[in-house]
């Protein structure tokens, strides 16, 4: 199978960078028993970056390596230590290339050199639990996960940029014609469709440097598919002038340089958003002495001289093999480019950054769902599911964070006006991958709450030297005078939690509470 070494088309899938994750730890030093959390943040993820630039020319690196993904960022660590950044991924693309999704809306259209787009963006880092840690929440045992970096598929599109275009019948001489005016050095041959790529070549006359592009031959349907069609019309999108390359030699039944050169301009019309392009028309081949004798006809020829000239396109006669006419040609062209840059605007280097709509509205929505034959509860939202995202669930405390997040945001308050019930499912995230919980409405904040780290008491069943104290506290108003909390503990008989271990059964309880 042969390596193609022009591609004007290809598909990327492409993959942010995940953030690395925040870490949950306590400064531990001599001396100082009550160090407080030190977990560093999670460093973002890296992003995947388009950028323009001048020394690429195909998409040739992508066809074979369609998956591409940006550096992870670096999770924390103590001591106040945050990770590292990840590394960009910067894809470098051909000016002129265009960027669409796969339902092919036109995301960015990259045009001069250093132009980025960011496709997509490196998740977030999680914070640690220094940065966690509030007045009411001074300790806390858990960190915050890395989110995910984007991930979407896109399609790049080449659209040479050229100064000039050339357009014509297949073997009119368009690869000759750049071959003689520049270095470029295109495969030329006798035969029809010799060309498959663009060849561009870069052309000085005097003080003006331009760039010529030979596009493939065009024939009678190209606007609708035939030939080599819409694949390669594009690329005279970019061109800011056309020269019509006509064939004076050509051989073939009923063509004639008049008839090619309509023929031409017509699918040029149907394709559309080309009229304002000023144009030449370069006659070919004239080296040729069947080429000579039909440029002596055609200048005789009082209606091809009136056609052309009613339309205003400048004739130069032309011959790529022995150069006649092409000084005269070469610095017409450097005229239209000219004229054409002069009314141009200045186009500055840009970045560019896609990002999701802000969508107006509620911050979630909530819908009925039936989960397993039971009711339940979809909650779709940006803030929840990101939410999610960064929850580890194997720490009740980072839960009990979360369930404290969604209530502050109104989201059990909404459940319970839709009619939620305690025991009914609530599915919060993508249907492919959403997170389950059971609905318990009326709980009480959790994350200010005392207990272990990295505990919730909500998720837990009630600690007995805590039912103790409870018990305790209830009988302390009806003490006698000079009883102790000890004497009502054993009056009661419960062990008081927080009597000092003096005997060995107090020490096991005391121990054993803790």
């Amino acid at each position: 199978m042969a390596v193609p070494t022009f591609v004007d088309r290809v598909a990327l899938h492409v993959v942010g960078g995940r953030g690395g994750h925040g870490v949950a730890s306590v400064h531990r030093e001599k001396f100082k028993p009550l160090g407080g959390p030190d977990g560093g943040n999670g460093g973002p993820g890296g992003s995947v970056v388009l950028r323009v630039d001048p020394d690429v020319t195909t998409l040739i690196d992508y066809h074979h390596s369609r998956a591409r993904r940006a550096e992870h960022g670096g999770h924390g660590a103590g001591a106040h230590r945050n990770g590292t950044h990840g590394q960009d991924l910067v894809l470098p693309v051909p000016d002129g290339t265009v960027v669409t999704d796969p339902q092919g809306e036109v995301l960015a259209d990259l045009v001069g050199p250093g132009t980025e787009m960011v496709v997509a963006h490196g998740g977030k880092g999680g914070l640690g639990n220094a940065a966690l840690a509030s007045s009411k929440r001074k300790a806390p045992g858990f960190a915050l996960l890395g989110e995910p970096g984007d991930e979407l598929d896109i399609h790049l599109e080449l659209k040479v940029v050229a100064d000039i275009g050339l357009v014509g019948f297949p073997s009119a001489g368009k690869s000759s014609l750049v071959a003689a005016l520049s270095r470029a050095r295109p495969k030329i041959a006798d035969y029809p469709f010799t060309t498959l790529v663009p060849n561009l070549g870069v052309v000085r006359v005097g003080e003006t440097t331009y760039t010529v592009a030979d596009v493939p031959g065009l024939i009678e349907g190209a606007s609708e598919g035939r030939g080599l069609g819409q694949d390669f019309l594009r690329h005279v999108e970019r061109c800011a002038a056309l020269v019509h390359v006509v064939d004076l030699a050509s051989v073939e039944p009923g063509r004639d340089p008049l008839s090619d050169l309509d023929v031409i301009e017509r699918e040029l019309e149907q394709y559309g958003g080309l009229a304002d392009r000023p144009r030449l028309v370069a006659l070919n081949k004239v080296d040729v002495p069947d080429g000579r004798d039909m440029a002596e006809i055609m200048a005789a020829d009082q209606d091809w001289a009136a056609r052309i000239a009613e339309r205003g396109w400048p004739v130069h006669v032309v011959s790529a093999t022995s150069h006649e006419g092409l000084r005269e040609l070469s610095f017409a062209m450097a005229k239209l480019v000219e004229d054409q840059r002069a009314m141009a605007p200045i186009v500055e280097t840009e970045r560019i950054v896609i990002r999701p709509a802000t969508a107006s509205g509620p911050d979630f929505t909530v819908k009925s769902v039936t989960v397993e034959g039971g009711q339940g509860w979809r909650v779709r939202g940006d803030k929840p599911e990101r939410w999610i995202r960064q929850t580890d669930f194997s720490n009740d405390e980072a839960v009990g964070f979360l369930a404290d997040r969604l209530n502050r945001l109104g989201v059990e308050e909404r459940l319970v006006q839709l009619g939620a019930v305690e025991g009914d499912a609530v599915l919060i995230g993508d249907p492919d991958d959403a997170v389950v919980f059971d609905f318990r409405p009326s709980m009480e904040a959790g994350a200010e709450m005392l207990g272990r780290r990295g505990e919730d008491q909500r998720f837990t069943t009630t600690r007995p030297a805590a039912q103790r104290r409870r018990e305790i506290d209830a009988a302390m108003p009806s003490r006698a005078e000079g009883e102790t909390r000890a004497d009502v503990a054993r009056r009661i008989g419960v062990a008081d939690p927080d009597a000092e271990p003096d005997d060995e059964q107090g020490s096991d309880t005391w121990e054993n509470d803790l």
